[in-house]
């Protein structure tokens, strides 16, 4: 009995080691990526901090010290007083409330509209199916300035220039060909049973896609509605074609009022921009897990 154990150990001792320093190589690789990766991830994200953390130095100087050299990264002194001059100097609240107004109403639309688009192509059967989604990822690659003038004659002249209505409209007819591509990818990924589960129950296809459809797409939801968020919230471009009154101004558009003829107020600009971010960091702060789920399609959670 002993001599078959001796021999056993014997055998089985090779494999023991081998595994073990199997296990012990791949911990060492693994160690010496991180110590390679680590670093070089650290550098790149202080390097992309470095507008940022200038940007939050800037809005405490004085609008003389800004452009000084070498840069000043500590304010001397520091001007706290920016923040309260920003909402004197300009209606800043009314801008935030027409701000908040157009984001909520156009991403809103966005997510309803690019979802009920993309439920379409992805799980409904229809002729041309295929000859609309081709014909709709080609319109990603128009310029919007090649239908800028087009799309100005039509809002002139349905009477809705100098209206929220061409920064809001737009968005509940369709979302967006990049939207619908994101969310129908998503779909795709989902199984066709739970439709026919949906069916069997008595569903309808509108009740397959509210109850089973966008219960099972939150990431890829969440991610359009970050997007949508930051394009809207940003947005300088279209308020400055279709805007012309003061009181109908955006933040993007608002904080220009800083940049005059002759003076530029910096450092009331820099404590606006501030202002306007923090709605941006604190959104992708919360909403960081279902964005990176979303990203990478995690699909179906069993």
């Amino acid at each position: 009995m002993s001599t078959n154990q001796e021999r056993l150990s014997t055998v089985t001792s090779p494999v023991r080691q081998d595994g073990t320093h199997w296990l012990a190589s791949k911990r060492r690789r693994g160690v010496l990526h991180k110590l390679i990766i680590y670093p070089v991830l650290l550098a790149g994200a202080v390097v992309m901090m470095i507008p940022l953390v200038w940007l939050i130095s800037s809005s405490f100087k004085d609008s003389g010290r800004i452009f000084v050299f070498p840069p000043e990264w500590i304010p001397d002194p520091w001007r706290v007083e920016n923040y309260p001059a920003v909402l004197e100097a300009i209606p800043f609240v009314r801008f935030l409330g027409n701000t908040v107004f157009v984001t909520t109403l156009a991403l809103m639309g966005q997510l309803i509209s690019s979802s009920l688009v993309a439920f379409g192509f992805a799980r409904l059967r229809f002729p041309g199916r295929d000859v609309l989604f081709l014909i709709l990822l080609a319109t990603i690659m128009i310029p919007y300035q090649v239908t800028l003038i087009p799309t100005f004659i039509l809002f002139r002249t349905l009477g809705w220039l100098d209206t929220f209505a061409p920064l809001i409209v737009p968005y509940w007819l369709g979302g967006g060909a990049f939207f619908i591509f994101l969310l129908r990818q998503f779909y795709m990924r989902l199984p066709l049973d739970l439709d026919d589960a949906g069916r069997i129950d008595g569903a309808s296809t509108f009740g397959i896609y509210r109850h089973i459809i966008l219960p099972q797409s939150r990431p890829a939801l969440g991610v359009v509605a970050v997007f949508s968020f930051l394009n809207h919230w940003n947005d300088f471009f279209n308020p400055l074609i279709f805007l012309s009154s003061t009181d109908n101004y955006t933040l993007a558009l608002g904080i220009n009022l800083f940049r005059g003829y002759q003076v530029t107020q910096w450092n009331l600009l820099m404590a606006a921009s501030v202002m306007i971010s923090v709605p941006c960091i604190i959104l992708y702060a919360v909403a960081q897990r279902y964005f990176i789920q979303g990203i990478v399609f995690t699909g179906v959670k069993q």
